[in-house]
């Protein structure tokens, strides 16, 4: 069940009413009900692996409250016991069938492990386990959590699948004070449902078809027709991830519960650097905050600042999986950021004109969508070979051809393109203009996002691409 079915907006109606009328009597009712349904929900798409989130909740909650007692080399221990542990299911359900095969092909032999699928949402309750232990840790979150708070945070529902990584800090104040939802606050995660289910359900899941073509085959397409595929993946990824994120905030929005934003316009970066803190933002700030600086960061020279860079990335690269490719994507990122931060010096004597913006847009647009590229490709072969196409068989005499069978292809990818580059302030006028509208205006573009919807649906609903992560 995803957050664009019939079967959980069916469940979900029901199930805010209750909610609803358990925030208002009881907090700890509230909590032990959205946790019971969160888990639920965790079952029906895990089955007996859902088992996985209370115990870690229990053993990452139980030795955190150990470690507060303790100072010095005693408490380095009990965290460092806590990652550990929270780590070792992630590292042997995404890694070690990985590690196995490459170990069979290296002695020739023939080990096995139980065929079990990667448990949905792992990697993202587990991140937030350990940001909430090494926070505890740091002493930068001291508030007192009980169990069910604890448990209520790790398992709930809108970000349980695909984030966003919600620190501690963010989450357990909201819940401890007792506050009424404000009508802003409503209508603002309203507005991110119907733009989210817009974003994923009608234009990246319609888009995804064709790109599938193009990364199964590339040598069955002309070179203009494989680059339409590129650009179509690097926004269809865009679509599909920021419109998961926009549900999952508005959710929690209608719950009462604020959540910080996980894109900020990425395609508008002017450079790499500025790439990351606009893109997946719970991520990039996570890998920062416990891997980067913890490293060394910038604080040790040129040489150990590009080292830190390089294994942050390669750990970005290996936590989306452990194949050769999500390697390779997260090595060019990492090298990308070494070169812009040793060039800065120079950088910053280039003048901030209106000339210059836009082709700094068109550079890292075009890293960007090269590194989709290998993100996406099931191998190497498959990127020499849609590049291989772009330069060789490029035929010109197949974009009209191209115009005539794929109108609204094309009309998705050149509206949304336009919208990406809307300012970041006028998107804000539009959304405080639909919050205060009044509540017809509000039903009639919730009307129009479901007929949309109905209109571009296809059976086979599309999972959110980073369920696989």
């Amino acid at each position: 069940m995803i957050f664009t079915s019939i079967q959980f907006w069916a469940i979900f109606i029901i199930f805010l009413m209750i909610f609803a009328l358990l925030r208002r009597s009881t907090r700890t009712g509230m909590m032990l009900y959205v946790t019971i349904v969160s888990l639920g929900f965790f079952y029906s798409v895990n089955g007996w692996l859902m088992q996985l989130l209370p115990l870690t909740a229990l053993v990452s909650w139980s030795l955190t409250r150990i470690m507060k007692q303790y100072t010095g080399f005693k408490r380095k221990t009990f965290l460092l016991s806590i990652i550990l542990l929270d780590l070792a299911p992630l590292v042997y359900f995404k890694y070690a069938g990985a590690t196995l095969f490459h170990l069979n092909r290296l002695i020739e032999g023939n080990l096995s492990l139980p065929d079990i699928a990667l448990p949905v949402g792992i990697s993202f309750y587990t991140f937030q386990a350990i940001s909430y232990s090494m926070d505890v840790y740091r002493k930068k979150f001291i508030l007192d959590v009980s169990f069910l708070e604890y448990i209520f945070y790790l398992s709930f529902f809108p970000l349980l699948f695909a984030g966003p990584i919600t620190r501690a800090e963010t989450f357990f104040p909201q819940i401890q004070r007792k506050q009424t939802v404000s009508e802003r606050l409503m209508y603002s995660g309203l507005w991110l449902i119907i733009l989210g289910i817009l974003k994923k359900a009608v234009v990246a899941d319609y888009i995804a078809q064709y790109n599938n073509w193009i990364f199964d085959s590339p040598l069955t397409y002309s070179g203009f027709e494989n680059l339409m595929g590129m650009l179509g993946f690097s926004l269809q990824i865009y679509l599909d991830f920021s419109g998961y994120s926009d549900i999952s905030i508005g959710l929690a929005a209608l719950m009462g519960i604020r959540l910080r934003e996980n894109f900020r316009f990425p395609y508008q970066s002017l450079n790499v650097t500025e790439f990351w803190r606009r893109w997946h933002i719970s991520l990039s700030t996570w890998f920062r905050d416990y891997v980067y600086i913890p490293l060394g960061g910038n604080k040790q020279g040129r040489i150990a600042t590009g080292l830190n860079c390089l294994i942050t990335f390669l750990l970005v690269g290996l936590w989306h999986g452990s194949t050769f490719m999500f390697t390779l994507w997260g090595l060019l990122h990492g090298l990308a950021l070494v070169i812009h931060k040793s060039l800065q010096h120079l950088l910053h004597r280039i003048p901030d004109t209106w000339f210059v913006k836009p082709f700094c847009i068109i550079f890292t647009g075009i890293f960007i969508v090269c590194s989709w590229t290998v993100f996406r490709s099931p191998d190497i072969d498959t990127v020499y070979t849609l590049f291989k196409q772009i330069f060789t068989n490029f035929r010109t005499e197949s974009i009209p051809a191209f115009i005539a069978m794929r109108p609204t292809w094309l009309m998705m990818m050149v509206g949304c393109g336009l919208l990406l580059c809307i300012k970041e302030r006028y998107y804000n006028r539009m959304m405080i203009n639909f919050i205060y509208s009044p509540w017809l205006m509000k039903l009639l573009a919730f009307a129009c996002a479901v007929q949309l919807v109905i209109e571009f649906h296809d059976s086979n609903i599309t999972p959110f691409l980073y369920y696989q992560f």
